[in-house]
């Protein structure tokens, strides 16, 4: 028993010790990519990691289709705190090893729109809480907390191609409820997620109408903003005519 738990040790150290040296393989092929202008144009669009190399998004992807899915890995990189190695560790996680406690602990390091969107896109919208956690951070106060439920709800409108309508309809309630909120990464997310839900089928689109239409009688520039922008575009000829192909 004793030389069985001695061989698990080692086996875990041993792992342990391979996953640090890949990760030490890994920053170095990030550093050979650096791009310091790239950093610099990050930060007009409110890209502001604290620590970067400014690899573009097509290069992380694919040094992550080499990498594979590994969730150990990923706890590993994100753990780096680098943007690279955090944005690599949300594509090459296994959505079905996230626990609710790591997402709760990865969304409160949010600090800049790319890093919630992508974590979002990469990994969050695939696992069994993504429904729960679109509800529950909507109602947070913090930006880039809440920006995630919005995001999530976006993310899962765009890729869920299996869910139900209901599923949807239950966000709407909340997108109204939130439409006032006048930050700007808060704002921009709630009209994403709003068009998103629109442009599922004709009958989303009816209902997220008709939900922009209730938004704009808030008094509140940031909700009529958000409600405008998005009746613009699901009324619009290019949205109506590809739903009314798709429910053909």
């Amino acid at each position: 028993m004793e030389n069985d738990f001695e061989t698990t040790r080692q086996n875990e150290k041993m792992r342990f010790m391979n996953r640090k040296r890949q990760v030490g393989k890994i920053i170095e092929k990030l550093e050979s990519l650096s791009n310091p202008e790239a950093i610099k144009g990050m930060a007009k669009f409110g890209i502001t990691p604290k620590r970067a190399f400014g690899v573009s998004i097509p290069n992380l992807r694919e040094i992550a289709k080499g990498l594979g899915i590994n969730h150990e890995l990923a706890m590993e990189l994100w753990q780096t705190n680098l943007r690279e190695t955090k944005i690599l560790a949300s594509m090459i996680d296994d959505p079905k090893s996230v626990t609710e406690e790591q997402m709760e602990n990865w969304v409160k390091e949010f600090d800049y729109w790319e890093i919630c969107d992508q974590v979002c896109q990469n990994l969050f919208t695939y696992t069994q809480f993504a429904y729960q956690k679109a509800i529950e951070w909507c109602g947070r106060d913090e930006e880039f907390i809440k920006r995630a439920g919005f995001a999530l709800m976006a993310w899962l409108a765009f890729k869920d191609k299996k869910a139900k309508d209901e599923q949807f309809e239950k966000f709407l309630p909340i997108i109204k409820r939130e439409a006032a909120d006048n930050r700007n990464f808060v704002k921009k997310a709630v009209n994403w997620a709003l068009r998103q839900i629109g442009k599922r089928n004709i009958d989303l689109n009816t209902k997220a109408i008709e939900t922009a239409e209730e938004i704009q009688k808030i008094e509140s520039k940031t909700a009529k903003w958000i409600a405008q922008d998005a009746i613009k575009e699901l009324t619009g000829d290019a949205i109506q005519e590809r739903l009314k192909e798709r429910g053909k």
